[in-house]
């Protein structure tokens, strides 16, 4: 089934409910991987959880996610992206149920982890399926409405996951959200056509892996993927997973008010990657806007090491630094137009590698950090150990940006300017 050969009516209902339900299982993704940020005093204190733990419990997401990115676009290109995708939802439900009954942190690690194995082709999937189904002039808008749509996750997983949370515990939402996730898998195994049988790889396992060593060598690939790897790993620490522990522990905010504080800083986030997502052709390069977000966002993360913010002054903070780190889109667009079209599939993969193995390491190394401060004497998290990986975090994403800095800037203007 062709969504390009219908006509009328029933083509637009088609393709309304295809995006839908694409979109709605890529916003389960999203929702998982910002999910502890709510919740991370109530899981500490229910199962004695170190902040070591917290942050890897969090990052193990990124991780396994991570890991599997090139294998799955490989199984995404044999066996079609339908069969994959549902296959690793599988994995995604069994995640979450356990998350959701698990006893002890070792075993909340393991299901974050299968939950990472579980999302990782929630949007690689998808893309291939609208390169096929429509025409190739749509598949920008497309996969701006896909990220756009999914984004409703990021935001059920701050003040509305905070409500669920206090109503009804975080264990009954977890399972919630798994019962979900199998509407969905079964809105996907109707909607979606089935993957077409002539699809069928080019190349053998060894060639697509010998594309992978190509694309590690094109020019400018290391400073542009630096840039991925600390870039959204600033996002996933700050409202993924310590703004809310920061927002208890150093200005006494309940759950509700961490919910609501964190909800405008991904809603900010959501916004900005609307405006950001203009600025190259604004500005007429890739680099110039990234360098503008991303000195932003390193004296914003400075201002919470150097001056002690008061709630009100931080319920404005949220809301900028989400509007200044999301200048993913340009960095995204930059790293794409690096690589000839015969490795831009694989140089996209890899700057997704470097997009969630960076919140997997930032995460992970926070949590040692703020472990390292130790806690007061009222067991909370001394605002020592939380300055540090603010600190941490500016200092990462200046290293990454000294190399940027370096990167050749391919934009169509700059060539059209010279021409």
């Amino acid at each position: 089934m062709n969504f390009a050969s219908k006509s009328g009516t029933t083509r637009f209902e088609s393709a309304l409910f295809l995006i839908a339900v694409l979109a709605a299982l890529y916003a389960v993704s999203q929702f998982l991987r910002n999910s502890i940020g709510v919740i991370a005093n109530d899981l500490a204190r229910e199962l004695h959880l170190t902040a070591t733990q917290t942050g890897l419990l969090s990052s193990a997401f990124f991780f396994a996610f991570a890991a599997v990115q090139i294998p799955i676009g490989i199984l995404i290109d044999r066996y079609g992206p339908k069969r994959v995708m549902l296959a690793t939802a599988v994995l995604t439900v069994a995640g979450t149920i356990l998350f959701a009954l698990a006893p002890s942190a070792s075993l909340l690690i393991a299901a974050r982890a299968l939950m990472g194995l579980g999302c990782s082709t929630f949007f690689m999937a998808p893309l291939v399926i609208y390169a096929r189904r429509f025409p190739p002039q749509r598949f920008a808008g497309l996969t701006s409405l896909q990220m756009g749509l999914a984004n409703t996750g990021t935001l059920a997983a701050t003040a509305p996951l905070a409500a669920s949370a206090a109503a009804f515990g975080w264990r009954a939402s977890f399972l919630a959200v798994a019962v979900l996730t199998i509407i969905i898998w079964f809105a996907i195994l109707w909607i979606v056509p089935k993957d077409p049988h002539a699809e069928r790889p080019k190349e053998t396992w060894s060639d697509a892996f010998r594309g992978v060593a190509a694309a590690l060598k094109v020019p400018s690939f290391w400073p542009v993927f630096f840039m991925h790897l600390t870039t959204y790993g600033c996002f996933a620490s700050v409202i993924g997973l310590w703004g809310g522990p920061w927002l208890s522990d150093v200005h006494g905010a309940d759950l509700a008010m961490r919910g609501n504080i964190l909800l405008l800083g991904a809603t900010a986030q959501i916004c900005g990657m609307l405006l950001w997502g203009a600025m190259d052709r604004f500005w007429g390069s890739y680099k110039k806007p990234v360098l503008i977000g991303s000195t932003a966002t390193i004296l914003l993360l400075l201002l919470l090491v150097l001056a002690p913010l008061d709630r009100t002054a931080v319920t404005f903070w949220f809301p900028l630094f989400g509007l200044c780190v999301a200048y993913t889109p340009i960095l995204t667009s930059h790293g794409k137009s690096l690589f000839p079209s015969t490795l831009t599939g694989r140089g996209i993969t890899l700057m997704n590698i470097g997009t969630m193995g960076g919140a997997f390491l930032s995460q992970s190394v926070t949590g040692m950090l703020i472990d390292l401060m130790g806690r007061s004497d009222q067991g909370l998290y001394r605002p020592e150990g939380y300055r540090l990986v603010f600190a941490a975090l500016a200092g990462w994403l200046l290293l990454s940006l000294a190399f940027y800095v370096k990167a050749i800037d391919p934009h169509p203007s700059r060539h059209a300017t010279k021409a």
